[in-house]
């Protein structure tokens, strides 16, 4: 008698693992996946800052011949809403997480946003409907004597959708 109980327990919990398995389908999950077009800054042209012909090395302070970064920000309205980023990349000058190294040693660009430097190769949020004020200004190494001469530095401004 022990052995016929045995069975029919065996046989419902059987039918019951049975019936979990083969359930119906009842959910399905739908979307679409799409890429949203880049933002661009400045057309895809070059962002050029130029500091002039006559900056006096004993006046590079990190104050003197602050420069505003012309740009112009699109990016499409839709998209937006889900908020942007721009991050400024670029090699940061040893003495100054926010400057911009030049190819001379001792010489760096430092970048500001509304006034305040940021450090390189960090995202900040933005509001593209109103782009961020940027600035350069070159400054010195602590303590380091500049040398006279033509400088260069270059970076890399990108905007993306978070």
């Amino acid at each position: 008698m022990k052995s016929n109980a045995y069975r029919i327990a065996i046989l419902l919990v059987g039918g019951l693992f049975y019936t979990c398995l083969h359930a119906e389908e009842n959910m399905q999950f739908k979307g679409t996946l799409v890429e949203p077009p880049p933002c661009t800054v400045n057309q895809g042209n070059i962002i050029d800052v130029f500091f002039g012909e006559q900056m006096a090395i004993a006046k590079v302070d990190g104050t003197n011949y602050m420069q505003a970064i012309d740009y112009q920000l699109r990016c499409d309205a839709s998209a937006a809403k889900s908020g942007i980023v721009m991050t400024l990349r670029g090699t940061a000058a040893s003495f100054d997480e926010a400057a911009v190294q030049t190819d001379q040693p001792d010489l760096g660009i430092r970048l500001l946003i509304n006034n305040q430097p940021f450090s390189l190769n960090t995202p900040f949020n933005i509001d593209p409907a109103h782009p961020p004020q940027l600035f350069a200004v070159p400054v010195g190494a602590p303590g380091a004597t500049l040398t006279e001469g033509q400088f260069d530095a270059t970076a890399t401004l990108l905007a993306e959708y978070r």
